[in-house]
């Protein structure tokens, strides 16, 4: 099964979807569903680009997803957005599936006026390969050790010529 029958769906596109959604990313990291539920209700209301939530399906199935929320339970509040709950299915890893989930997070941000996200994270080299850079350690809520925060800023298409 390759990548190419994978979709990404932007939860506001697909309301439908929350109570699914919000349940999956509660197995995946155990925040509250009614956490998500409101956060994924948040993003179809109209007039703020956060919060939004994405999902990569396939076959009908949630194999993927992430959202992009205000602060990532970290203490630096001035960086935000935050890109947040980032997970793909054992079976469906090493497919560039998160690097697409990303990719089109940052640009679909960018279309909602944002074009700089922040990312905590306890991985070094992975979202590098995508276009993160690290930026600087934040102390994580109830953590005792300090977490890696990463940028992302969504540059302009380069004209040719």
């Amino acid at each position: 099964m390759g990548n190419n029958n994978i979709e990404i769906w932007k939860i506001r596109e697909h309301p439908e979807l929350i109570p699914r959604a919000a349940e999956w990313f509660h197995q995946k990291w155990k925040i509250p569903a009614a956490a998500y539920l409101e956060s994924m209700n948040g993003c179809i209301r109209q007039g703020s680009a956060v919060p939004q939530w994405y999902t990569a399906i396939c076959g009908g199935e949630i194999v993927g997803g992430l959202g992009v929320i205000e602060n990532d339970f970290h203490d630096r509040k001035d960086l935000a957005p935050n890109i947040c709950a980032v997970y793909v299915e054992k079976e469906y890893r090493c497919r560039g599936i998160a690097g697409r989930l990303l990719s089109f997070a940052c640009r679909d941000m960018k279309e909602l006026g944002i074009d700089t996200l922040y990312l905590v994270t306890e991985h070094i080299g992975f979202y590098e390969r995508y276009g993160w850079e690290f930026f600087c350690m934040v102390q994580g809520d109830g953590e005792d050790t300090l977490s890696r925060l990463y940028v992302h800023r969504e540059q302009e298409p380069k004209q040719k010529g």
